[in-house]
């Protein structure tokens, strides 16, 4: 029975991804009492233990859990920002061309950012395609629920006489450093990140993302661009939807509590808007770092994913 252990399992990335894994009859969950989760010595036991760590830490963190791994046969899937762009380490987003098949055969898998698997799953697709150009300037909206901030910001959120600025949505990476956006760069094959506002509003789960083009940005029209999504989403976690808005509303909390993805396009014929729907702690986090354990394992990929 294939062994795993969740380090960092007390965040809301590792707590999600335990409560996924819990019903599994096919696995054999490691675990460590409140009062050695943080000892090093027994994490590092854990880690070379197992044959599939999930690493829900910090970035500094994360980059020493995976020196520690010393076992050849244990598999690392990184849920933080540490290994998205690094030598050495597949990136986890099946769905694009090439990708299942590196994971498959991979002990080191870098999960995609939340904000970063809507943009990439809009525009990767487009640009292997021919459809939008690599030197395309792009600019990114990008809605999450608080969840996304993890325990601070969910106390933070859900505490009573909060500060009335938290009653409404708040843009925030206003510098434009965001840690997604050097994996929105890479993997989507860009030669310059996208102009990137991402907003973090007072529901708890939820991502909208949205990429906005005019019609002489691409090669083809919105028709191409479903058609691309159509072909490219054929298995996997994403799927492309006609007519996925709500009465001419689209609203961010529709994937809330699920695993899967959903793009659509949206315009006219000269102006037109991607957008892609999930959970941020689903397909943005423990769904897709289930999804990718399961690749490696050879088993459905939506086995234990609520889909």
């Amino acid at each position: 029975m294939t062994k795993v252990f969740i380090d960092g399992s007390a965040g809301t990335t590792g707590l999600r991804i335990h409560e996924r894994l819990a019903a599994r009859r096919d696995l054999t969950l490691i675990t460590l009492s409140e009062e050695r989760r943080k000892d090093p010595l027994a994490r590092q036991e854990a880690l070379n233990a197992a044959d599939v760590a999930f690493l829900c830490l910090p970035d500094a963190a994360a980059e020493e859990a995976a020196q520690w791994t010393m076992n050849p046969s244990t598999a690392l899937i990184d849920t933080s920002t540490a290994h998205r762009t690094a030598d050495g380490w597949v990136y986890g987003f099946p769905e694009l061309p090439g990708l299942r098949e590196q994971i498959r055969s991979s002990r080191r898998i870098a999960n995609p950012g939340c904000h970063a698997s809507g943009f990439i799953a809009l525009v990767a697709p487009l640009v292997l395609s021919g459809i939008l150009p690599a030197s395309a300037a792009l600019s990114c909206f990008s809605l999450t629920g608080y969840s996304g901030g993890g325990k601070k910001m969910i106390a933070e959120y859900e505490s009573e006489g909060r500060d009335p600025l938290l009653d409404a949505p708040r843009a925030y990476g206003l510098g434009q450093a965001h840690k997604h956006l050097p994996e929105m760069k890479a993997v989507s094959g860009l030669d310059a990140a996208p102009v990137f506002l991402p907003v973090v509003a007072p529901y708890y789960a939820g991502m909208e993302v949205t990429v906005p083009l005019f019609s002489p940005m691409i090669c083809g029209s919105a028709d191409d661009i479903r058609a691309c999504y159509r072909e490219t989403y054929r298995e996997g976690l994403i799927r492309y939807a006609d007519g996925a808005d709500e009465g001419g509303f689209l609203s961010a909390a529709r994937f809330a509590g699920r695993d899967d993805m959903e793009v659509a396009v949206f315009g006219n014929e000269e102006r037109i808007v991607l957008a892609a729907r999930f959970d941020n702690l689903g397909k943005g986090a423990s769904g897709a770092a289930i999804q990718n354990m399961n690749i490696l394992l050879g088993v459905d990929e939506t086995c234990g994913l609520v889909v």
